[in-house]
Formats: structure tokens, C-alpha cells, sequence
């Protein structure tokens, strides 16, 4: 059983509040893109969950999203044999673009099929939250808003087909520090998400690229000024707008065609080494 994780971004992230066990309460605007991890399953005997990657510096065992996933499907639905796990990566980690999620996601889905448990979309969504607020979404991905913690997901029109560049600086930035960081009592203007929605339904690029808006950029530009500085040389490489994904530090910008994307990708290559050219599905 193989399938592709696909990496996300957030075309509009608001915070408006805070639950009592410390979660913060979201509404965004999440958004498949054409970048991606291959995710393989493959049931084995052991009873044992066995994980594999190509890149030696993700870590194999319970600190993986994707392991996780694994041990949660086999404990609820008592699943006595074992899992083989393969990632063969492509999303840069610690990014901002749900990559350990999305492979989280890709498990859950996989061993559905490849066990015959036949759980619906909303069964593995409930499992998904349980490992992370961004994994119920990445269960089938697509144009959406998601509410809660992330796992109140309500599908939207499709906002395919749009360009995109995406640096990831070569730096991680952890998610739990910048919630932590934040302060919502000193959020004075929220995002126009609903306004978002409406652009992205009337297939207005131009509106979305100029007003969308990412909350926590609040805390992780004020930590790493280098995100300023690519935001600004994207917009200055013909970018109709940028802006950080999640937590950060990816950023991404839309363009209106792919010469202007291939100029803007040429630059920044030359100063990063994660730089993409894709397009949001």
C-alpha cells in the first residue's frame, strides 16, 4: 500500500482563543499543495512496528508522527500483527507545512485499507487529533477551514491550480514555543478569513495574495528577521504576495505565472537550499 502525504499551507491563520487545557482556538484556511512524501505500508508478522526513512536524520521511533499513528490504529482497533513503515521524504521538516502530520495521516489511511478496517473519514480524523491538530485535516487534505484546535473541518471550493514559490530557511522553528510566545490579548487585528474564503470561492488571486494573513507571524518574524527578508525579496521578484506558513519558517508566495515564479525561484536558490516551485490541488 503506497500514497502520497501531501505538505500544506495556511492561506489565512486567526487565533481567537484559548481553551482551559492550553490549546489555542484557530480558524484557518488550509490548503494542499503539490509537494510531497511517499508514504509505504506493509503488514508483517512480528507484531512489531517497524519504520524506515531515507533521510537519516528523522527519527524511526516514537517520536514520529507517523510511528505514533501506527501504535494508535493498531491499540484501537486491536490489531495483533505488525506494520512495515517507509518514508521516502521530500517535505523539509520542522517547516510549517504539516510534514510529520501528512505522514500521520498517510498511515492512518493505509493501514485502513491494508487491515480491511473499513473506518470512515470521520473514525480516523478522531483518531488523527489525538497525535496532532493538523493530522485530521491532512486525512484527505484539499481547500478547507478548519476551526478548534484544527480538527472542526469544513470543505471549501477547490483553490486549484494556483503558482507557487516556497523557501524553507535552513532552520527549524518549533510549533509549541511560538503558541507559547504568543500573547492573544495583544492581537488587535484578526484575520479577514471570511473575506478569504469568498476571494478563493470568486477564484480572485489578486485579493488572496494581498490580504491574507498569518497570526503567528507575530511571534516567529520577531524571533527571525530573515523571514522579513524573504518575504520582501519574493514580493520584489514579482511575488503578488508572501506570507510565513503555521508556525513558520516556510514562506511562500503566489504568482500570477510561471516565468515570474522561475525568476523568483532562480534567486533564492541561489541562497537556499529549499526552495520549490509548485502549485496548490
Amino acid at each position: 500500500m503506497r500514497k502520497k502525504a501531501y505538505a500544506k499551507i495556511n492561506i489565512a491563520l486567526d487565533v481567537i482563543g484559548k481553551r482551559e487545557d492550553g490549546y489555542h482556538l484557530l480558524k484557518m484556511v488550509m490548503q494542499t499543495i503539490d509537494l510531497y512524501d511517499e508514504i509505504e505500508v506493509k503488514k508483517n508478522h512480528l507484531k512489531t512496528i517497524k519504520l524506515n526513512c531515507n533521510r537519516k536524520y528523522i527519527p524511526t521511533d516514537d517520536r514520529n508522527l507517523a510511528f505514533k499513528a501506527a501504535k494508535l490504529f493498531k491499540e484501537h482497533f486491536n490489531i495483533q500483527e505488525g506494520v512495515d513503515i517507509y518514508i521516502k521524504k521530500n517535505i523539509p521538516v520542522s517547516a510549517g507545512m504539516a510534514g510529520g502530520s501528512t505522514n500521520a495521516a498517510a498511515v492512518l489511511y493505509l493501514m485502513n485499507k491494508e487491515f480491511n478496517v473499513n473506518a470512515s473519514i470521520e473514525e480516523l480524523r478522531e483518531l488523527g487529533v489525538k497525535i496532532g491538530a493538523d493530522v485530521p485535516y491532512c486525512i484527505e487534505g484539499g481547500t478547507a477551514l478548519c476551526e478548534g484546535i484544527g480538527e472542526v473541518i469544513t470543505n471549501l471550493k477547490p483553490f486549484k491550480d494556483k503558482i507557487l514559490v516556497i523557501v524553507k530557511p535552513p532552520f527549524g522553528v518549533s510549533t509549541k514555543e511560538v503558541y507559547g510566545t504568543l500573547d492573544i490579548n495583544k492581537i488587535f487585528k484578526h484575520v479577514r478569513v471570511d473575506d478569504l474564503i469568498s476571494a478563493m470561492e470568486r477564484e480572485d488571486l489578486v485579493f488572496v495574495a494581498e490580504n491574507m494573513k498569518n497570526i503567528l507571524e507575530n511571534v516567529t518574524l520577531r524571533k527571525h528577521n530573515v523571514l522579513r527578508n524573504i518575504k520582501d525579496e519574493m514580493i520584489e521578484c514579482g511575488a503578488m504576495g508572501s506570507m510565513m506558513s503555521g508556525s513558520g519558517p516556510t514562506v511562500f508566495a503566489f504568482f500570477e505565472d510561471m516565468p515570474k515564479a522561475q525568476r523568483c525561484y532562480d534567486v533564492m536558490k541561489k541562497k537556499y537550499k529549499d526552495v520549490f516551485i509548485t502549485r496548490t490541488i
